[in-house]
């Protein structure tokens, strides 16, 4: 996904504060497999995919619960740091090799600073990320692993093709023989 198209879809920006917030973004190139954040640590950089797929999890004990998962389009960031300046929990995964953008949070709180339209995207950034983190929240409390794995797959079309199928349990919160079984029951 190109960086215009992410950035107009956070909150569209007039040319030259987009220009300006372009001019601190750098494309990169990692592997699959690659751990982008990883847990205690501070993340100075936020990404956005151009094209891949990650996910973000967290250990209990010694397993790996995947909470989320990014593609095309989506931003990584440890809202943590980026809110707090402090050590995030989560680590980062990259599920292919991806293609990113690259923007210091340092960088971007200048701009802040500088252009209030981007401040103002700044803020929606920061407001949808908090709807989709109240959004999962509801739906592991409400809603049951069925429906879960179905709105899944309603926004990830392609995810059983891209993960595998330990991520999408761990992320439903379910055993893998639990995800084996809903999914035979909807074929």
């Amino acid at each position: 996904m190109d960086i215009n198209q992410i950035i107009d879809t956070i909150y569209p920006l007039t040319t030259n504060s987009k220009n300006l917030l372009k001019e601190s973004i750098i494309k990169t190139k990692l592997p699959k497999g690659h751990v982008l954040f990883k847990a205690n640590e501070i993340e100075s950089t936020m990404y956005f995919i151009k094209k891949g797929i990650v996910r973000a999890y967290a250990y209990s004990d010694d397993n790996q619960i995947t909470f989320w998962f990014g593609k095309e389009g989506s931003p990584i960031v440890s809202m943590q740091s980026y809110v707090n300046n402090q050590k995030g929990y989560e680590e980062v995964e990259l599920l292919e090799d991806c293609e990113l953008y690259a923007l210091k949070t340092d960088k971007l709180q200048q701009l802040y600073l500088k252009d209030f339209q981007i401040a103002n995207w700044g803020r929606k950034f920061a407001e949808f990320e908090l709807i989709k983190s109240e959004e999962r929240l509801i739906s592991l409390q409400f809603n049951t692993a069925t429906e879960r794995y179905l709105a899944l797959l309603k926004n990830y079309p392609s995810i059983l093709q891209r993960v595998q199928l330990a991520h999408i349990a761990s992320y439903l919160g379910i055993t893998q023989v639990s995800l084996s079984r809903i999914r035979a029951n909807l074929k």
